[in-house]
């Protein structure tokens, strides 16, 4: 029986793309490995955002093409972003990749591994807009207690610094009906949390629609047995509506946290950026939301040394996060890709500029995700169990203000048995840095 190994570089967007590849490809009754020594096949899914995702996913073909050089390996495959975007030059480039696969194709990955194995080199590169549906059971690869829900794909910003319409084609939702039965499906294998991803999950159903219906969709997959938590990434801030914002301070089930890309805060560079809100109306959704719901968790995403940004601009953001106190933040230092507007704009910031500023907004954010988490020492969150620590008599778990792979951890010391997706109360009794730690408040677990 032939072995692949599958490689899932980039978003958790990318990651459900990849699931559902070696869903169809189990189907078809090939077995998978970690070891790329003793891999038959090897699919990268790679990932071309920013330069450091482009250099990782075209360092990662390389690397696997090594395996190709040394008569082991039958067939190396490159899917996902990358994939779409340089599929010719990886072509020429890399010689040794049999098969490119691009972002509205991998549907038919299991045809296109058969032509590769036979020999064929193949370019799969479908049109962007077409809307990937498929009855593949997906294969998950988060360990089975929380999966991500896509629903939709691609997007209809086109900010000056993005390169992902290009790539992903323009907004389209998935149905709700595929998107209830896929929940009742994870619901099913033990799933607890799920995560909803888009590039954009505020806008959901407007195309199908004709309005926005997160809200109902919302309500809908709370209705699902099973699920104990639902988290919404990606919410653009000046879409977010009023029958969200009740629905997530009505429904038990979801997650007091919202993940908000707002990039900047000076208003100048915003639109420069393509950016669709000015620093009032970022401050008119924060406090909104904060008022609304008072312990909401917010997460969001900057960009420094943005083309033209001065040194005036970069303090304004800083008075703006210091005034703000994000509870997560996360900053990249600009990167130009080819291709879109930014790339030729006059005044680009050098690297070693972009990335003092890019250290300095961390640095502020530090100080403010410490305090945060001071604050939390004594009371009691509700948590998820990810985990045991090796060789401890402790376990790793999330609170409802961690996504997981981004934010933080809650360490729990217990000789009690716990499962990874167990809930279990927990006293907070101290904080590290940007983790938790605490003991269970009681025996009561679920």
């Amino acid at each position: 029986m032939m072995k692949i190994l599958f490689v899932s570089l980039g978003c958790d967007k990318n990651l459900v793309d990849s699931e559902v590849m070696l869903g169809i490809l189990a189907e078809k009754g090939y077995a998978f490995t970690d070891d790329e020594a003793e891999a038959d096949i090897i699919i990268v899914n790679t990932c071309c955002f920013i330069g450091d995702a482009k250099e990782e996913s075209v360092n990662t073909l390389l690397q696997m093409a090594e395996y190709k050089k040394e008569g082991r390996l039958k067939a190396l495959i490159a899917a996902g972003c990358l994939a779409q975007r340089y599929r010719r030059e990886i072509m020429e480039e890399i010689p040794e990749v049999d098969a490119v696969v691009g972002t509205t194709g991998y549907d038919q990955i299991a045809e296109l591994l058969e032509q590769a194995l036979a020999g064929e080199h193949k370019l799969l590169c479908e049109e962007t807009d077409r809307l990937v549906l498929t009855d593949a059971k997906r294969i998950l690869t988060t360990g089975g207690h929380y999966a991500h829900l896509k629903i939709a794909e691609g997007c209809d910003r086109h900010c000056t610094y993005c390169i992902i319409p290009r790539l992903r084609g323009a907004y389209r939702s998935v149905p709700m009906e595929r998107l209830l039965r896929e929940a009742e499906e994870l619901a099913g294998q033990g799933v607890k949390e799920l995560i909803l991803v888009a590039q954009e999950t505020t806008l959901y159903g407007t195309d199908l629609y004709g309005e926005k219906s997160l809200h109902v969709l919302l309500k809908k997959l709370c209705r699902i047995r099973g699920l104990r938590w639902i988290r919404i990434q990606y919410c653009y801030p000046e879409e977010i509506y009023e029958e969200l914002v009740q629905t997530i301070r009505e429904e038990p089930k979801i997650c007091h946290y919202l993940d908000l890309p707002i990039q900047h805060a000076s208003d100048r560079v915003l639109k420069r950026m393509g950016r669709r809100t000015n620093q009032a109306d970022l401050r008119r959704i924060v406090e909104g939301l904060r008022r609304e719901i008072p312990d909401i968790c917010l997460r969001t995403t900057l960009i420094s040394g943005f083309p033209g940004e001065t040194e005036e601009d970069h303090e304004e953001l800083l008075r703006f996060v210091d005034e703000m106190e994000f509870d997560r933040l996360g900053v990249f230092a600009y990167s130009p890709e080819e291709d879109t507007p930014a790339a030729s704009m006059a005044d680009q910031i050098p690297d070693e500029v972009k990335e003092a500023r890019r250290n300095e907004l961390m640095e502020l954010q530090q100080e403010i995700s410490f305090e945060k988490a001071e604050a939390m020492v004594g009371r009691e969150l509700w948590c998820m169990v990810e985990g045991r620590v090796v060789d401890e008599q402790a376990y790793v778990a999330r609170t409802y203000m961690d996504a997981p792979g981004v934010d933080g951890y809650l360490f729990i010391q217990t000789a009690a048995e716990l499962m990874s997706g167990d809930f279990v109360n927990v006293h907070v009794t101290g904080a590290d840095e940007y983790d938790l730690i605490g003991e269970i408040a009681d025996e009561f677990t679920e």
